[in-house]
């Protein structure tokens, strides 16, 4: 049987999957710190930069088993983005062949 949470009456997720949210946070933060402290671009770094892309792999694989957990929103929000950037990148990318 479910955990719920008394206040939100949200299910509980497991441990694992909070350590799991966490692991993908560190590296969304790693790509990031790279693109900074490198000649990169930012954009390039998270476009390109594997630490972003596995994380975005594994909340998309990972995403039905955190429904109904408050780690949905998380979930939601770190996958949010991928999708714009995608399309930002292609976008730079022809406006430069122009």
């Amino acid at each position: 049987m479910a955990d719920y949470d008394s206040n939100t009456q949200l299910q509980l997720p497991a441990e694992s999957l909070i350590t799991l949210t966490h692991v993908v946070y560190a590296l969304h933060a790693f790509s990031a710190i790279t693109g900074l402290t490198t000649a990169a671009f930012i954009v390039t770094a998270f476009l390109t930069g594997w630490p972003s892309i596995i994380a975005v792999i594994i909340n998309y694989v990972k995403r039905s088993d955190v429904r109904g957990t408050f780690l949905d929103s998380h979930f939601s929000w770190q996958n949010a983005p991928s999708g714009g950037r995608c399309c930002g990148f292609c976008w730079a990318d022809y406006s430069s062949l122009r």
